[in-house]
């Protein structure tokens, strides 16, 4: 318990930074929907205070906001990249993928869209009873939503009718600039995404 409050604290403090840094315009198309899509976990998306209509045939326009410019520009700042990172992304069963093709390795994020926030947290508890050695995130750092987090570097919150599942564990132990953990790192990127969402609803 001791070990969780000490993790609180500085993850509260990157989800402040992230929300203040992530500044988000209007979603950005993903491209063509190709079949390179990240495949990594199961988000559930399309809530009905999300922007845009869910559609079996498309994703909607908060899961699109996941491959958009606006979080490529977060992570040209957080990474100090020259450049927005490559994606690709892919569209199926409701789950709509995005794979950034980072120097290090592969960020793999991935929304599931439910038909409902009922659906969604059903969903979420399967998930996180399934995920090894899951740690639900609690407190500040949780923004009031249901979350956990695993030590291989994957963060998952369920917002609505969404489950946004953002995984680093390709990346190396120590990451970017900060030298971050993957799981750090997959909990800033999940808090930029879900400011993108609040600041459209």
């Amino acid at each position: 318990m001791n070990n969780r409050n000490r993790k609180a604290a500085p993850l509260a403090l990157l989800a402040v930074a992230s929300l203040l840094l992530a500044g988000c315009g209007s979603a950005a198309g993903a491209g063509g929907h190709g079949s390179h899509g990240a495949g990594h976990g199961s988000s559930e998306g399309s809530s009905h205070s999300s922007p845009g209509p869910a559609s079996a045939n498309a994703p909607s326009e908060a899961s699109l906001m996941v491959c958009g410019g606006q979080v490529k520009g977060n992570l040209v700042k957080i990474l100090k990249l020259d450049a927005e990172p490559s994606t690709s992304d892919n569209w199926a069963n409701s789950t709509y993928d995005c794979t950034y093709q980072l120097e290090d390795g592969d960020l793999a994020v991935s929304v599931q869209e439910a038909a409902d926030q009922a659906s969604a947290l059903k969903y979420f508890d399967a998930m996180q009873a399934l995920a090894v050695d899951a740690t639900p995130i609690k407190g500040l750092a949780s923004l009031g939503f249901p979350a956990y987090e695993t030590p291989s570097g994957s963060v998952v919150f369920q917002k609505d009718s969404m489950i946004l599942h953002v995984d680093a564990s390709d990346l190396p132990a120590a990451f970017g600039p900060d030298k971050v953990t993957p799981t750090a790192f997959a909990y800033q990127v999940a808090t930029i995404i879900l400011a993108c969402w609040t600041e459209h609803t």
